[in-house]
């Protein structure tokens, strides 16, 4: 969208404010309101933001400002709020891209893809729980009528949450995303959204902002709304699963997509396909980023009767025990993907192990068609199945032998983000848990 599309924006629109908007390492959006009557030096120069307080970065207290630069093309008016528009941005410093804005890292890579003739396309499953306080301060489910061990599609649950879930759902259509689904998850008070995929930037920026009207609307209602991967112990966690899909860049052809294979899948779907697998434990350490990650990627099922989150490294087609699924023709659905991974960042590993696998051909082996969480361990081992890390540490070791990965992101960027999550796995495990108290301390 050039500046004269947005002039007019502002002008028929009545937008008086603009959230100048960008993320660090963790996704979460940070941003500065900046009134439209500066939209002229806030399009040229950006705002500028202390890179150090805002979140992970790659910068000290003494290093100069970062600047987002606003790209328009993304822009989203507040369908709440009509005259506030969100815009995000690619991080600056001393007027050069800055190489830790995982924003910037996803556009190379992108830009890498299409040199090579492919537009990457994704689509996006967000799943989040909608929480209280109770008397004692701790979070719960909100709904106490929301009990059920087996909630999946409950009708009356979704019943319930029916003024949220279509307030969300007129936002998205007036936002121009399409969405065509809405329901009720796996665990209580759980639900999930679905919308029409998009290329991987687009995808990542309404992703992004889903996330921060989601919790908007659940505050409004007096609600907490988490992504977290794995709130409690005995439900079902939160996933993003990815479905993935090439475009041919000047056709916008799908070249995944052969109605002749018995999976709807070309020769370059399974090559990309066999990539992804490939990479597997790397990409786990981006895809599903935190210590809480791994309690939902873990085999043992939680009351509902099956984790629906992969621990296998495999492929098949409508199989939901294993890392990749293969939902109808032309695409392929990643499902170690979790509520907490950084969109950006997501979507640039799995399109560099991808790229990967069509370079070099990256033949993905048998499909499976079992029940893997039935298969004993001696069959899995018959079958040399590889097991996805089972801790944030193991799968951070995997990343860091991965140089196709290291790459996508820049050495620099994925040397600096092995810090900071070993950091968050170094103080998790000097803190003295709730668990710990209750088995230990009367024992010994």
């Amino acid at each position: 969208m050039k500046i004269d599309e947005v002039r007019r924006l502002v002008r028929d629109k009545g937008i008086e404010y603009f959230f100048c908007s960008f993320v660090e390492m963790s996704g979460v959006p940070k941003a500065k309101l900046v009134p439209a009557t500066n939209l002229e030096e806030m399009a040229s120069e950006g705002a500028g933001f202390a890179g150090f307080a805002a979140g992970d970065l790659g910068q000290g207290p003494h290093d100069p400002d970062v600047v987002s630069i606003p790209d328009f093309e993304s822009l989203a008016i507040l369908p709440w709020r009509k005259n506030v528009a969100w815009v995000p941005g690619n991080l600056h410093v001393d007027g050069k891209p800055w190489s830790y804005c995982p924003r910037t890292i996803l556009t190379r890579q992108i830009e890498k893809a299409r040199q090579k003739g492919y537009i990457f396309n994704v689509g996006v499953e967000p799943e989040f729980m909608l929480l209280k306080k109770n008397a004692t301060g701790e979070y719960e489910p909100w709904d106490s009528l929301d009990t059920l061990g087996k909630p999946c599609y409950d009708m009356r649950a979704l019943y319930r949450n029916l003024d949220m879930m279509t307030t969300l759902l007129a936002h998205m259509q007036e936002l121009g995303w399409g969405p065509y689904a809405s329901d009720h998850e796996d665990a209580n008070c759980q639900f999930e959204i679905n919308w029409l995929y998009s290329d991987a930037l687009r995808t990542a920026d309404r992703h992004t902002f889903f996330k921060w009207m989601v919790r908007t609307v659940a505050e409004a209602n007096g609600l907490w709304a988490t992504f977290m991967p794995k709130p409690f112990s005995h439900l079902t966690g939160n996933g993003a699963h990815f479905h993935l899909s090439l475009a041919d860049a000047d056709t916008n052809k799908n070249v995944f997509l052969d109605s002749a294979d018995p999976l709807g899948l070309s020769e370059i779907g399974r090559w990309f396909m066999g990539g992804v697998l490939h990479h597997a434990e790397a990409l786990t350490a981006i895809t599903a980023p935190l210590v809480n990650s791994y309690k939902r990627l873990i085999r043992g099922a939680p009351r509902s009767g099956a984790t629906w989150a992969p621990v296998y490294v495999t492929y098949g087609r409508a199989n939901r025990t294993q890392m990749i699924r293969i939902p109808g023709p032309g695409r392929i659905e990643n499902r170690t993907v979790d509520g907490a991974a950084n969109p950006y960042l997501a979507c640039t590993v799995l399109l560099a192990a991808g790229m990967d696998g069509i370079e070099n051909k990256i033949d993905p082996g048998p499909m499976n068609q079992d029940n893997l969480h039935e298969m004993s361990e001696s069959e899995l081992k018959k079958r040399n199945i590889r097991f996805l890390p089972t801790t944030l540490r193991e799968a951070l070791d995997k990343f860091a032998g991965d140089t196709v990965l290291q790459e996508a992101l820049g050495i620099d960027y994925a040397q600096y983000y092995r810090r900071v999550r070993s950091e968050e796995w170094r103080a998790y495990h000097q803190s003295v848990s709730a668990w710990e108290i209750e088995n230990y301390l009367k024992l010994y």
